[in-house]
C-alpha cells in the first residue's frame, strides 16, 4: 500500500501536465513506476485507503485467460469495464471491424490466445507458456503479449499492460509486467490486482511456488478530473494492512479457468478499507 501512495504523492508533487489526444482531457504525469507485489507472502495489493472492488479486476483477468473479445462475455464474470469502451467510444463505433453491440475487437486475451500468423493459422501465447511452465521448462521466453501493432485498428482499445514475462527459478516462479500507460486513481488498482492474481494462478496451475510479481510502469497519471479528490481525500487517509487472497486449491489446470472457474472461488480476508471514491473515468 505504501508503494502505491508514494507513486500517488510523487505524480501530485512532481507531475509533468501533458494532453492526451484520446480523452480531451490534461494529465498528471510521470515517466517510470517500478511496483513490486509480494505473492510469496500473500500482501495482496488491494487499495485501503478507498474502498476497492477487487471482484471485478478478478473477473476481467479470467476474461483475458479466456480469451473474450466481448463486453457481454465479461459482464457474465462480473465486471462490467469493457462496457464503455466496446460502446461508448467514437472512433471505434465507425470502425467498419467492429461486430456490433459490446464487440471489443481483437484487443488483449484475444492477442494471448490467438495471435494472427500470416499463413492464417494463430499461436496461443498463453499455452505455450502453461505448458512449459507445467514441465518445469524456462527458456526465457515464457511471454505474453497483447501488443500487436498490426491489429491495432481492429479493436476498440490499445492494450495498456500490455506483456507478462513469466521466469522459472528453481522451483519459484516470478512475473514481470509491462505497462506503458496507467490511470494510477482507478487502473492500477484493478491492475495490481490481476499482477498479483495473474502470478498466483500460474503458480497453482504449473505445480510451483508463486514468488514476486514486478510491476513496471511507463506513463503514470493522474488525470485533471481525478486530481483534487486523490490530492485533498485519498492522500489523507492512513492505509490499513494488506489483506490476503484466498483462490480454491481445485483450480489445477489452464482447462479449470477457461470452464468452470467463477468469482466464487475467490475470496479475500481481512479487508479493512476507507470508504469508496467516485474517481471520474475517461472513456
Amino acid at each position: 500500500m505504501k508503494q502505491y501512495l508514494d507513486l500517488c504523492q510523487r505524480i501530485v508533487d512532481g507531475g509533468v501536465w501533458v494532453a492526451n489526444e484520446r480523452t480531451g482531457k490534461r494529465c498528471l504525469t510521470v515517466i517510470n513506476a517500478d511496483l513490486e507485489y509480494r505473492v510469496d507472502r500473500n500482501e495482496f495489493p488491494l487499495i485501503t485507503t478507498r474502498k476497492s472492488y477487487w471482484k471485478a479486476a478478478i473477473a476481467e483477468l479470467l476474461g483475458y485467460i479466456r480469451g473474450y473479445s466481448n463486453a457481454a462475455d465479461f459482464r457474465a464474470l462480473g465486471t462490467p469495464t469493457w462496457n464503455a469502451n466496446a460502446n461508448l467510444n467514437e472512433a471505434w463505433l465507425a470502425n467498419p471491424h467492429r461486430k456490433g453491440e459490446d464487440d471489443m475487437g481483437r484487443v488483449y486475451g484475444v492477442q494471448g490466445r490467438a495471435w494472427a500468423k500470416p499463413d492464417g493459422g494463430v499461436i496461443d501465447q498463453l499455452r505455450k507458456v502453461v505448458d512449459n511452465l507445467s514441465r518445469g521448462l524456462d527458456d526465457r521466453g515464457e511471454i505474453i503479449s497483447f501488443y500487436n501493432p498490426g491489429e491495432f485498428h481492429m479493436g476498440c482499445l490499445r492494450p495498456c499492460m500490455h506483456t507478462h514475462n513469466f521466469s522459472l527459478l528453481g522451483d519459484t516462479l516470478y512475473l514481470t509486467s509491462y505497462q506503458r500507460s496507467c490511470d494510477v486513481p482507478l487502473g492500477l488498482n484493478f491492475n495490481q490486482v490481476q499482477v498479483f492474481t495473474f502470478l498466483a494462478l500460474m503458480a497453482q496451475i504449473t505445480g510451483h511456488k508463486a514468488g514476486v510479481a514486478y510491476h513496471k510502469i511507463v506513463n503514470a497519471h493522474i488525470y485533471e478530473d481525478q486530481l483534487e479528490l486523490m490530492r485533498d481525500v485519498q492522500l489523507k487517509r492512513e492505509p490499513f494492512p494488506a489483506p490476503q487472497l484466498e483462490i480454491n486449491p481445485d483450480i489445477k489446470s489452464l482447462e479449470d479457468l477457461e470452464t468452470w472457474v467463477t468469482m466464487d472461488d475467490f475470496a479475500v480476508h481481512n479487508y479493512q478499507h476507507h470508504p469508496a471514491i467516485q474517481y471520474p473515468f475517461s472513456v
